[in-house]
């Protein structure tokens, strides 16, 4: 087992094998969690770093807990608490805590490619917990962690992934993800919320709920990202639930087997009834369990990766780019 960088970028740059030795060792990490006793000593004497310039609930706790139940000393850093309220550059403010010699550092970020900017030039780790409207990729991760345990696997299985496409860095994640091993994926939205570059990314664009929903496998709905949205792209939400929202009937489509799932967090009554959310199908409460079981495979191999290349404070063995 072991990690081909330093760095958890995102679904793009993993390669097959690498996807799978995260998914394996992520469902040894969903053992510790329901052990009596979820402490272990993996990460002992290693600093983890959350540094979130976007609000989270999911993404950031979990990964606290992971970096916790691992063994690692976890800190927090919000943007409103810290020197950016000042003025600070993101580039000068994870300089600052990689010369405090963290090992690990996990951002999220409004602007598309701010992990990618840092990766090279820290020593620390950087984990990619969202950039902008591009990637999020251990959602993608734990998303495929649930469906690969409900499902058995990936290969011929039908994806409909319904909603906010344009604003969703969870569905370019699950789509380069779901695809590399095997799955078909479709996705569903208003022709407005449709973005130009998921025509080549290899995902089916279908043009109706029942195409989408005929025979899924797997049914996921996206949260409807309004705080993103700069104009008016539909006429409603009454009117957008009513077209694009998931519920009970329309996930008679599906398959009698399908699941149902949800990133969150969720506006019920807007992209999924409280019902279909509710009922027998949803594996959404699962989901979050399975992010962090991945968040913690995820900082265990990184961690191999780096003793294994001997990096300490203030070492990396990507080239910088300049």
């Amino acid at each position: 087992m072991s990690l081909l960088h330093k760095d958890i970028l995102g679904m793009q740059q993993l390669t097959i094998g690498e996807i799978e030795d995260i998914l394996n060792t992520a469902a040894n990490m969903k053992k510790i969690l329901t052990s009596g006793n979820k402490k272990t000593a993996y990460l002992q004497g290693k600093t983890v770093i959350t540094l979130f310039y976007e609000n989270s609930t999911r993404t950031r706790m979990s990964f606290e807990l992971a970096a916790k139940y691992l063994g690692a000393q976890a800190a927090n850093i919000s943007a409103s608490g810290s020197s950016v309220s000042k003025g600070e550059s993101l580039y000068d403010t994870a300089l600052t805590l990689d010369h405090m010699a963290a090992d690990m550092i996990i951002m999220r970020h409004s602007v598309s490619g701010a992990p990618h900017f840092l990766a090279p030039r820290l020593g620390a780790s950087i984990i990619n917990a969202g950039d902008g409207m591009d990637e999020h990729p251990t959602q993608a991760l734990l998303d495929m962690l649930t469906i690969k345990e409900k499902k058995g696997g990936f290969n011929g299985l039908q994806v409909a992934i319904v909603g906010d496409l344009a604003h969703s860095r969870v569905v370019r994640s699950n789509i380069y993800g779901l695809l590399k091993m095997g799955a078909n994926v479709r996705v569903f939205g208003p022709a407005t919320l449709i973005p130009a570059d998921l025509a080549g990314s290899g995902a089916r664009i279908c043009h109706s709920m029942e195409e989408a929903l005929t025979g899924a496998d797997v049914v996921m709905g996206l949260r409807l990202q309004l705080e993103r949205q700069e104009k008016a792209l539909f006429p409603s939400i009454s009117e957008y639930s009513q077209f694009y929202g998931l519920n009970e009937p329309r996930i008679q489509m599906a398959r009698p087997d399908a699941i149902v799932m949800h990133p969150g967090p969720m506006n019920r009554g807007v992209e999924i009834s409280g019902g279909l959310a509710d009922s027998t199908q949803s594996v959404i409460a699962e989901q979050v369990t399975s992010g962090v079981a991945v968040r913690m495979a995820i900082l265990y191999l990184l961690n191999l990766y780096r003793n294994q290349n001997h990096l300490g404070f203030g070492e990396s063995t990507e080239p910088v780019l300049i």
